[in-house]
Order: C-alpha cells, then sequence, then structure tokens
C-alpha cells in the first residue's frame, strides 16, 4: 500500500505526479462540501424513516439502550434483546456483540438523547470516510478522479443500504478502513495500524478484517508485519468468541452460523477437509450469493480483483457467503458496507496496476475513464437500492404516523413497555422498550398494531390473537386508532 510495497509488489513505479503535491487549500472546501452533502442525505433518510415508524426496535432500540446507558455511566443493558432472548432485564450489549465503540457515542446523547442522534452520527460517520477516500485516489491517479470515486462511493448501495436499516456498528467501519489504507499508503503506519486495531472494537468478527490485511501486506511483500497483522486478527476473533463474550454472558454459540459444516471450528474445519469442492462451491450455491458477489464488485468494473488490497476485504466476504443464515448473503442489508471502502480503493490501485502493467500510466485519459464509469455505475444502481426514496414524495408521507403517534403519546414516561418493532424506537428515548412478540413480558404497558404484520409474529392472525389474550388477562385497553391499541395492565 505504501510507494516502498508498490516497488516490491510490481517494480519501480513510474515518476510521481506533482498534482498531488499541490496546496490542497482549494480543494478542501470542495471535498468538504461533499462530505456534508453526503452526510446531509444519509441523515435526512434515517430521520424520515424513524419519524415515519419506518424504523425498527431491531436494532435502532438495541443500540439506543446500549449507548444511553454508555451515557448514564452504567453497563451498556439491552432490555429489549435480553428479554427477546430469555436473558433479562440485565443483558448487556458486549454479550450480543462484542461492540464496545459504541461507549464512543455517549457524549452525543449528552446534547440529545434519543435514536435521531445515533442516525445523525451514523450519516456524519458514513461520510466521514469521503476525505481520506479523496486523498488516496488523488495521489493514485489524480484530483478529477479523486472527485469521481468519493461521489460514486457517496452514491454506493452498499452506503445506502446502511444508512437505511436503522443504526449498526458498520458505521465506524469504513472510516477506519479509510484512514488505514490511506495513512498506510502515505507512509504512516502509526495512525493506519491504530485504525486497524480501532476495528476490532467494532464487532468480535473484526479480527477476520485485520487477518486479511496481514494476508494482503503479506502478498505486497511485508512479510513480517503481514504475518503478524494476521497472527493479530485470528488470536482476536478467537479470544473474543471463544472467552470475552461469554464473561458477559454470551456464547461462542450465539454467533456459529455453520451448522451445515460442522458443530464448532474444529468441527467446521474437519467437514470441509472431507469434501473441500462442496466448500468451495459454497460461496457461489445460492442465486443470492452470487448477485451480492457481482453487485461487491460491480461498482469498481471488477478492477478491485486485480488489486492485492482486496485480500482485506476477503474474510468477511467468506464469512458471510459460507454461513447458513440467508439474511447475511442479501445486499439488502447493512452487512456489505464493512468492505465497501476496501473495495473502491482496491479498485483505485487495480486501475493503476493495469496502467502500470500496460505501460499507460502517464495517461490521463484512461486514468479518467475509469472512475467517471464508476461513477455512472453508482447513478445506475440508485434507483435500485435505499437513496432512490430520496426523490419520491412519497416517501415523506406515511399514513400511519399521526394514528402511531397518537398511540405512543398515551404511554407515559419512565415506564416498561411492550411495543411493536415499528413502533419502538418511538418509545425509547422516555421509556423501557420491550419487544411486542408472542411471548408476554408481564409489562404495564403495551402498544399493539391490529391492521399490519410486524416481526417477530409468525403470522399476522397471531398478531391480532395476541391482543385478545392479553384482554383476557385483564389489560384495559385506552387507545385504538387504524388498528393501534394501547393497553394498560
Amino acid at each position: 500500500m505504501t510507494a516502498e510495497t508498490d516497488v516490491a509488489a510490481n517494480g519501480p513505479a513510474p515518476p510521481a505526479s506533482r498534482a498531488w503535491r499541490a496546496p490542497l487549500t482549494g480543494h478542501r472546501p470542495r471535498v468538504g462540501a461533499m462530505t456534508l452533502l453526503a452526510a446531509t442525505a444519509y441523515a435526512v433518510l434515517g430521520l424520515v424513516k424513524l419519524s415515519s415508524f419506518r424504523a425498527t426496535s431491531f436494532d435502532l432500540v438495541i443500540v439506543d439502550q446500549a449507548v444511553r446507558n454508555y451515557a448514564a455511566f452504567r453497563a451498556p443493558y439491552i432490555p429489549v434483546l435480553g428479554m427477546f432472548h430469555g436473558r433479562g432485564m440485565d443483558y448487556v450489549q458486549l454479550a450480543d456483540h462484542f461492540s464496545p465503540i459504541y461507549a464512543l457515542l455517549a457524549p452525543l446523547y449528552w446534547i440529545h438523547d434519543g435514536p435521531g442522534t445515533l442516525i445523525v452520527a451514523q450519516a456524519v460517520l458514513f461520510a466521514a470516510a469521503i476525505p481520506f477516500l479523496w486523498n488516496y485516489t488523488r495521489r493514485v491517479l489524480g484530483v478529477v478522479p479523486a472527485y469521481l470515486v468519493a461521489a460514486a462511493y457517496a452514491l454506493s448501495w452498499p452506503v445506502a443500504q446502511a444508512v437505511a436499516f436503522d443504526a449498526h456498528e458498520v458505521m465506524f467501519v469504513p472510516l477506519l478502513t479509510a484512514i488505514m489504507i490511506e495513512r498506510y499508503h502515505a507512509g504512516r503506519a502509526l495512525p493506519a495500524f491504530l485504525a486497524m486495531l480501532g476495528l476490532l472494537l467494532v464487532k468480535e468478527d473484526m479480527g477476520l478484517m485485520v487477518a486479511g490485511v496481514g494476508l494482503c501486506l503479506f502478498v505486497m511483500g511485508e512479510r513480517w508485519r503481514g504475518v503478524l497483522c494476521a497472527t493479530f486478527g485470528i488470536g482476536a476473533v478467537l479470544l473474543i468468541r471463544g472467552l470475552v463474550t461469554s464473561v458477559f454472558g454470551g456464547s461462542a454459540q450465539d454467533f456459529w452460523a455453520y451448522n451445515h459444516l460442522g458443530p464448532d471450528i474444529p468441527g467446521a474445519l474437519a467437514g470441509i477437509a472431507r469434501d473441500p469442492l462442496a466448500a468451495l462451491l459454497l460461496p457461489f450455491s445460492e442465486e443470492a450469493k452470487v448477485d451480492t458477489l457481482f453487485l461487491l464488485a460491480w461498482p469498481t468494473l471488477l478492477l478491485c480483483l486485480l488489486s492485492p488490497l482486496s485480500l482485506a476485504a476477503l474474510p468477511h466476504v467468506l464469512e458471510r457467503m459460507l454461513s447458513d443464515r440467508s439474511q447475511w448473503w442479501q445486499a439488502d442489508f447493512q452487512y456489505s458496507a464493512f468492505t465497501v471502502v476496501i473495495l473502491f480503493c482496491a479498485g483505485v490501485d487495480g486501475l493503476a496496476r493495469l496502467l502500470r502493467r500496460l505501460e499507460r500510466s502517464d495517461d490521463a485519459t484512461l486514468k479518467l475513464l475509469w472512475p467517471a464509469a464508476a461513477c455512472v455505475v453508482a447513478l445506475t444502481l440508485v434507483p435500485r437500492f435505499a437513496l432512490d426514496q430520496l426523490y419520491h414524495p412519497s416517501f415523506y408521507k406515511e399514513p400511519k404516523a399521526a394514528a402511531a403517534a397518537e398511540a405512543v403519546a398515551k404511554v407515559p414516561d419512565g415506564v416498561v413497555v411492550e411495543a411493536p418493532n415499528s413502533v419502538g424506537p418511538a418509545l425509547t428515548a422516555r421509556t423501557t422498550v420491550l419487544l411486542f412478540g408472542p411471548a408476554s413480558y408481564n409489562a404495564p404497558w403495551v402498544v399493539a398494531d391490529t391492521a399490519r404484520w410486524e416481526f417477530p409474529f409468525g403470522s399476522f392472525e397471531q398478531q391480532v390473537a395476541k391482543v385478545g389474550e392479553l384482554m383476557g388477562q385483564g389489560y384495559v385497553k385506552v387507545f385504538e386508532r387504524d388498528g393501534y391499541v394501547v393497553l394498560r395492565r
């Protein structure tokens, strides 16, 4: 990733362009404006969904409860998930996913306590990767390509899907990976490795990404650093999943999604050894997997596959594609945002390597052609994914919102309330929210929806029957409108 590494991997590079050495004074406000515009778009998308009751308790309330407790200097209890899993109100977020990095958001709750804060913070963090991606591309390809690649990232479908689906730990990853790659390429190893260490605080499986970075460094000629990173990353995964989560009341089996290969890591390795061909074909065994794999590489017009940088993303991608959890394979959720910056940087590096191989490194036209095409690809994918909603007037109108807001207003502050998945985010700032579902938690207040199906009920009929069951147990109906029902015990 550094100039020295490029020499080791590809032979001597052509003379560096003087363009990237030019003062950045004129570009900083432009890059800043691009970053601000992206952050605003992401925040609008999330805040409209929150205000129109299209956000969800799983996972916005989960994260909100954890951060609120950090802000109050308490353990990050997430009762909404603890009760759902039968583990009690004092279940901590670190037992579910090892994400202590959420504590960094706690000071924001001293300014504004509520899930809207998370949505804005997530928008800013996703957009904050833009300056680092711009700077990396500027050094490799030039100034104009840097703007085009930054725009392609800002419009990219993995980011769109992540900002449209509540708030998740992935919000930290694009920025950290952008810092890691850009700073290392600039010859600043210390901030790069600090960013890499920060990844380990995001989620229990981020050690796999660190191991991928090690593989990348090894292939690019930095053997010792590569081995150390890979060893450290794998060790971190084993330590966190095998020991740390159990200390907080979790279980390694909570994260095991490979029962088709074996009951645990040794069993899975044995299963792969027995039938390596089947394991090799597993990432391509479902149409959804193939679609997602193609969509991951297509924004770079497949040039990311020419760069060793893509190896940093490989372990995380394989973790998804080898699993037995179909939602991990889909392009509809937040999982692809973990690797989006790595793949864009790999596309930039892949083009530079291709031009060197063709002995066309000084061809400004070719350097401009790919970033322009990448930007066009990003634009063509916008209508298929979440950013498409922003320019449709219907997105800003939700007929059920008025009735839902009236129902929420009937619930007093400071109480425990069971609420539908789409209603919980509106209550979490002033109540302790549990998920309204087939299991009863005997909460003093219940909000139900008898007009629309809500997770986690198996059917709409089961949902309606649950309301009748609660009224038979002594709950009293205090509000009903447009299918929303508020019950008091």
